[in-house]
């Protein structure tokens, strides 16, 4: 299987900072994926996350979409991946509509375009009822599914999710979580970081689990759990290989 994402030997320490957040990093993200991007607070997701976008350079290393070099063309890049950051990422006092038209335009897309596409997504993610609601009358599991649509109004190869269902209500997770699946079955790739592994082990084809700004091992979660000693879980492994200790 072909590659949409690949990571070859990434370094990035930020001033000030005691130890790097990327250190020789390397992985590989298949094509018609989804893909958990795993690992403690601090192991270097974000960061891998935000070269990936062209929003930070990295010291040292390469990341490529597509074969596409992310740092050198920023902009071929992102109109390949749509990005759904931990964040709500819209304007609280427009509504759901408002923002979609300022977002989708700012990736030149015509206004019937982006008003055909953004009703397909809220009609598939519930809220055709609230697209003339201003957002910050939303619940957290209603901005949650605004913010994907935001995403995915260019209608992206790569879609990147930060912690896609945090503090959301089981029926949101739950369509966040089919919709993510469905989008793979429309031949997609997507990225997704949680630490919520229960969720990534029934979802994801592969995981990757990073620590310290390092890769530490990856595979589907059924041959990461059958393989590593005394592990039940997607969350045993997790354990096993990046310790019990606390991450600030």
């Amino acid at each position: 299987m072909s590659l949409a994402i690949e990571i070859n030997e990434l370094h990035k320490q930020y001033p000030g900072s005691w130890s790097p957040a990327l250190d020789g990093l390397s992985l590989g993200v298949k094509d018609n994926s989804i893909t958990g991007l795993l690992g403690p607070n601090g192991a270097g997701k974000t960061t891998t996350i935000n070269i990936i976008c062209g929003l930070v350079r990295p010291d040292g290393g390469q990341a490529r979409v597509f074969g596409v070099d992310c740092s050198a063309h920023i902009q071929a890049v992102r109109s390949q991946i749509g990005v759904v950051p931990q964040q709500i990422a819209l304007f609280p006092n427009l509504t759901a509509w408002e923002n979609f038209l300022y977002i989708g335009q700012l990736y030149d897309i015509n206004r019937s375009y982006i008003k055909d596409r953004a009703g397909q997504l809220l009609a598939r993610l519930g809220l055709e009822k609230h697209a003339d609601k201003r957002v910050q009358s939303f619940s957290g599991g209603m901005k949650r599914r605004a913010n994907i649509i935001a995403s995915l109004l260019h209608y992206p190869q790569i879609l990147i999710l930060d912690e896609p269902t945090a503090g959301v209500d089981v029926q949101s997770r739950a369509m966040i979580l089919d919709f993510i699946q469905e989008y793979k079955e429309e031949g997609k790739t997507v990225l997704y970081t949680s630490h919520l592994l229960d969720e990534a082990e029934k979802i994801c084809n592969e995981v990757v689990i990073i620590d310290e700004g390092k890769f530490i091992i990856e595979g589907t979660p059924h041959a990461l759990v059958h393989n590593t000693d005394d592990c039940n879980s997607l969350e045993d492994v997790f354990l096993h290989y990046t310790g019990h200790s606390v991450r600030d």
